[in-house]
């Protein structure tokens, strides 16, 4: 059969329906799946996944990956790119076996609805044989997964960041680790702790979702092309760049979670929004790696929703949002209050200073797991004692503690770091916008679209026709340096606690 660049698109857009469906059938597991009916969605999900696999790794998929490989020259640019990422993809999977690659997404089905039994019994027990049985599967597909990595998990970290290694991400997590001990130490010797009992009155939770559709909306999240539905864990999913689903948990007592998380979950979705349309049913249309996708949900959360001109313009809206329940509470107040810093059991609750440190306690459990002599037995303690050593806080219980994600159910191992890494990359891309637009005026103003529109023709519109250093480079002009994070949370903290040398 003759190779043509038609034929080898027309079988990545097949992968790309699948997925599509997988996608589908994934968002409303996590909505509203009845819990009676996950075994049934598991053996769906698992025939559907044996699809997506024998397309993707088959034998057809080889032979054009071998031959364009060889003739590169007989596609054009972009179809060069869809290439790259398709052989990657092929040569991660093509040596895993339908039945046991069937067999991994049915236990993943499985243990995400066990996940949601465990943490309304508060008993990691229940979950912990679903995830013996994963970290073992993955282990297995490991050798078949490594293209020269020199460590177990370094297999898993290039899964979610591609060329992200642990000998690269100790010196960080290290790094970071200790300029947060400083800083929170100078914030609590130097520093003025701002007023925040007002941050826990009660705000009804249809007065948030509303807060949170009318900003997120104003940020550029298109609800044409998108949807806020609630879930126990936020999450977003991307059919495609006209289905955009996003999700929000609130609680009446903590309207800045739900705030900060549905902003956060919008940052996802206006990315997988405006991707190119060129790359339609192509991998390009996608972000380089999971650590890009998550800077640009908390480029929404940390660089702008939590930035001083951000609330000296929104304040006032979100007052009359709100009514009379802030009246008492003018800007400056209310801003220092939201900027509160102190440790928290919760990740998704923690402040952006204390947040890498929830990461490295994932990190080091995970790495423990696959390059050390950690079991999935041990998880618990460990997870106590580093929330102890690190935060100086212990959860009461596991719901609290190593329950709180769902990402070890879902067999993300390897996917914690991304988020640290995705907010390194969107302090510097906040500092590369600020060189190039008054950002503080705009925020002031309420009308974000000069902030979107740069994002989008930066970043958002490049899917993954780059890698994550490429872009990296082609937008700031240097490689990823967390000096830029370490210096926006000093000067931003130093002032929301007002901060005097002494």
């Amino acid at each position: 059969m003759v190779k043509t660049q038609a034929a080898f698109l027309a079988l990545v857009k097949q992968v790309s329906l699948v997925r599509m469906n997988l996608t589908l059938l994934g968002w409303d597991a996590r909505t509203y799946l009845p819990p009676a009916g996950t075994d049934f969605r598991g053996e769906l999900t698992a025939t559907l996944s044996a699809q997506d696999l024998a397309l993707s790794a088959g034998l057809e998929m080889g032979e054009f990956v071998a031959y364009f490989t060889a003739h590169p020259d007989e596609l054009d640019t972009q179809s060069q790119q869809v290439l790259r990422l398709v052989k990657r993809d092929y040569e991660l999977n093509h040596e895993i076996a339908p039945a046991d690659y069937a067999d991994y997404q049915q236990t993943l089905t499985h243990a995400q609805g066990v996940w949601e039994t465990a943490r309304a019994a508060q008993d990691f027990s229940l979950l912990q044989p679903d995830l013996v049985k994963i970290v073992a599967q993955q282990k297995a597909f490991i050798p078949k997964w490594r293209h020269g990595q020199a460590t177990d998990y370094d297999v898993l970290l290039d899964l979610y960041e591609p060329g992200m290694t642990v000998a690269q991400l100790d010196p960080i997590m290290a790094t970071l680790k200790a300029g947060i001990h400083r800083l929170r130490e100078r914030l609590q010797t130097q520093g003025v702790t701002p007023r925040d009992a007002f941050m826990s009155r009660a705000v009804p939770e249809d007065v948030q979702e509303q807060l949170v559709r009318t900003v997120v909306q104003r940020l550029g999240y298109d609800f044409t092309k998108g949807d806020l539905s609630r879930s126990t864990h936020p999450f977003t999913v991307s059919l495609d760049r006209n289905d955009v689903r996003i999700t929000n948990r609130y609680d009446e007592h903590a309207f800045q979670m739900a705030f900060l998380g549905g902003i956060h979950e919008a940052g996802h979705g206006l990315y997988m929004q405006n991707f190119n349309p060129a790359y339609d049913y192509t991998p390009l249309a996608d972000a380089p790696s999971m650590g890009l996708h998550e800077s640009q949900s908390l480029f929404n959360e940390i660089f702008l929703a939590r930035n001083p001109a951000f609330w000296q313009g929104e304040y006032p809206r979100f007052q009359a949002a709100t009514g009379d329940i802030f009246a008492d509470i003018d800007e400056p107040t209310f801003y220092r209050g939201f900027m509160t810093t102190e440790p928290t059991l919760i990740r998704t609750e923690a402040d952006p200073l204390t947040y890498p440190l929830h990461i490295i306690v994932r990190y080091e459990l995970e790495k423990g797991l696959f390059n050390g002599d950690t079991t999935v037995a041990e998880l618990p303690d460990l997870w106590r004692q580093k929330y102890h050593d690190y935060l100086g806080i212990e959860p009461d219980n596991d719901t609290d503690g190593i329950l709180q994600d769902i990402h070890w159910a879902g067999g993300d191992f390897g996917y914690f770091p991304t988020y640290l890494l995705g907010q390194l990359y969107a302090a510097q891309f906040y500092h590369t916008m600020c060189q190039e637009l008054p950002v503080t005026a705009i925020l002031r103003s309420g009308d974000y679209q000069p902030i979107t529109q740069w994002r989008r023709e930066k970043i958002h519109w490049l899917g993954a026709s780059l890698t994550p250093n490429q872009l990296c480079e082609q937008v700031t002009g240097e490689p990823l340096n967390p000096q830029y994070w370490l210096d926006w949370m000093t000067q931003t903290f130093e002032t929301a606690y007002q901060v005097t040398d002494k």
